[in-house]
């Protein structure tokens, strides 16, 4: 079982297949459920301090959660937690649901394949433990596990909840899902608008739907028999005047592959061509979900080619900040307008956005137009949900942070991500635009004030599309976290000491190549970035920082960066997970840097066998839909 902030994880059908559809679970894994419910139900009582503490309880759509969940549910009320069992449900849904108890658990494998489960841990703050209370959690449950009568002692505990208390939390189920759904759409509310005054939201809501009335918009949903197919999206995107077309929609009706990446996007892209070529040109914009409903990457209509495309992870990401930025500054000036009660003062506080190591330094040049701080974290959800809390103790205002590398954003107060979060901050991009004012003056709509901000007049035109937003966007070509060039595998074990190895190797090429990466690249100095945790460390000397990440930053003859390429060791398989990016898009230098990247690491490696820290083994690139691993690191 893989032990990560981001969930335990392992697979749970009951024939040990990733790709078994089967329900069953089998003894062993009942066993495994039941201590995973009483380390959950130790926690809990010892940190609320409660004797029966309020937990949230639900799962994605996976066909082996009902025995999963049953098992825990058994455990949790011999425990004497009080129960609100909401059954299928978002993790963006029961996590906002928590909020307002003492914490929850989530059964869920994300996106992981149809086999495959497992369970997320919270508090009431709005996201997953961090992985330091989690390594705590994972160490209590290792030590259960290890017990000689561990299985005994596992059935044990399922046979002391009363049949009756059961049998109520599964009737009351109806009524908690409810009170889910209302909290969560108040929720999301709040986060689309940065405001919980209701009379403001409804004023940005307003003129999300005056734009509708003029430019009509179709969202395509792929739901994929997701934990979607319950959750909010139904009625709310509706509810906001936004034709809602989804399909796969029967919830755990899995009919192709979860992860959210271009592969599968291409289904939502299908439909949407077809919608098209039926006559319905308002569709615009697709999503697909993955099981657990927090990722949610984007499909467009490209008017340059007639076609539905993906988006980048990278680009959704940008658009996403852009958006955000955008808005704060169109809401500055529009709501004083418009309401009375509107607070400006947070125009004056310092800004900034969170991501992880590996986001584009596209994100630098958008932040850096709207006068706004970058700091960037170790790659996993929670490690960029924790610095934005530390920068926001510091007296910085964060409206937006997420992991750029893999798409989606999270938006305060939001702390996970929030496919319906990232929807909306390209829908009020395409709808919020200039209006005229009662005195004759004109307030500029969230795409304008990118341009005149960042100085592309030319870019801006009254009937844009999303495609001419995203031609303004600064240029970038960065490598896919889902393509096959990206996962290496390696054999060292001790990936510390290969960085160290790998240190030594870049040092001496580096003086081999220096005049061709002038020449060529037009680089002429590095940098190395240490990324552990929400610590990163500039200009480190000894590159052996563990398992964290580890980046080299290329910079030209002014001094500016031009590009990094960029490894981590996965805490949970033998593979090192690489990039690289490049400002102008140029494919070539983009191609080449990470080629050279790998072939250090190859020599590395195998420098490392060679003195007897690993086992000789050649290096190869590695299947990433193989590869199971935790969602922070995918």
């Amino acid at each position: 079982m893989i032990l990560s902030a981001s969930g335990w994880r392992k697979v749970f059908a009951e024939s040990g297949d990733g790709e078994d559809s089967s329900p069953n679970i089998g003894s062993t894994n009942k066993a495994l459920c039941a201590l995973i419910g009483q380390t959950f139900a130790d926690f809990i009582i010892s940190r609320t301090g409660k004797s029966s503490p309020i937990v949230a309880v639900g799962m994605d759509t996976r066909p082996t959660g009902k025995e999963i969940i049953d098992i825990i549910l058994r455990v949790l009320i011999a425990n004497k937690l009080t129960i609100r069992y909401i059954g299928i449900a978002a993790a963006p849904e029961i996590m906002a649901y928590a909020r307002g108890l003492d914490g929850f658990l989530y059964v869920s494998a994300s996106h992981n394949p149809i086999g495959h489960n497992g369970i997320k841990f919270g508090l009431n703050d709005g996201g997953v433990l961090p992985g330091n209370t989690i390594s705590k959690l994972a160490r209590n449950f290792t030590a259960k596990c290890e017990q000689e009568d561990a299985e005994e002692y596992a059935l044990n505990i399922v046979n002391q909840c009363p049949e009756g208390e059961l049998n109520l939390v599964y009737t009351l189920s109806d009524q908690y899902k409810k009170e889910a759904l209302w909290t969560y759409e108040d929720f999301i509310r709040t986060v689309i608008t940065g405001t919980q005054n209701i009379k403001e939201q409804d004023l940005v809501f307003d003129t999300i739907r005056k734009g509708l009335s003029e430019r009509p918009l179709s969202v395509v949903c792929d739901m994929n028999g997701s934990s979607r197919t319950l959750s909010i999206d139904k009625r709310f995107i509706p509810g906001c005047g936004i034709d809602f077309l989804p399909f796969n929609n029967e919830a755990g009706h899995i009919a192709h592959a979860i992860i959210p990446e271009p592969e599968n996007l291409v289904h939502c892209a299908d439909v949407m061509q077809d919608l098209r070529r039926d006559g319905n040109e308002d569709v615009l914009l697709g999503y697909m979900p993955d099981c657990d409903g927090d990722r949610g990457n984007i499909v467009y209509w490209d008017y340059n080619v007639d076609l539905a495309r993906t988006i980048p992870a990278q680009t959704v990401f940008a658009l996403s900040v852009l958006a955000e930025s955008a808005f704060d500054i169109w809401k500055q000036e529009y709501l004083p307008r418009h309401s009375l009660l509107w607070k400006a003062s947070t125009k004056y506080r310092k800004k900034a956005v969170v991501v992880n190591c590996p986001t584009s330094m596209r994100i630098d040049e958008i932040c850096k137009v709207f006068g706004i701080e970058v700091f960037r974290a170790e790659v996993g959800e929670a490690n960029v949900v924790n610095l934005a809390r530390e920068k926001r103790v510091t007296g910085y205002e964060v409206r937006i942070l997420g992991e750029g590398s893999n798409g989606g954003n999270i938006t305060y107060p939001s702390s996970v991500r929030d496919p319906v979060a990232t929807l909306f901050a390209i829908a009020k991009l395409l709808l919020i635009r200039d209006s005229k004012n009662e005195d004759g003056t004109i307030t500029k709509g969230l795409f304008h004030i990118w341009c005149d901000k960042s100085g592309n007049d030319l870019g801006y035109r009254e009937d844009f599309t999303l495609s001419d937003i995203i031609k303004t966007l600064p240029a970038y070509t960065t490598t896919g976290v889902s393509e096959q060039r990206a996962i290496l595998n390696v054999q060292t074990e001790d990936k510390g000491r290969l960085k160290e190895l790998f240190q030594v190797i870049f040092e001496s090429e580096w003086e081999i190549h220096r005049e061709e990466m002038e020449a060529i690249y037009e680089i002429y100095s590095y940098q190395a970035v240490l990324t552990n945790g929400t610590k990163e460390v500039s200009g480190a000397l000894n590159w052996n920082n563990g398992n964290g990440g580890l980046k080299i930053k290329f910079f030209d003859a002014e001094e500016r960066p031009v590009a990094f390429i960029w490894m981590r060791p996965s805490g949970t398989e033998p593979v090192f997970r690489v990039m690289c990016d490049v400002k102008t898009g140029e494919e070539v230098a983009e191609r080449t840097l990470l080629r050279w990247e790998t072939s250090m690491i190859r020599k590395a490696d195998a420098a490392s066998s060679a003195d007897g820290s690993s086992q000789s083994s050649p290096m190869e690139e590695v299947d990433p839909t193989q590869v199971i691993d935790d969602e922070e690191e995918l």
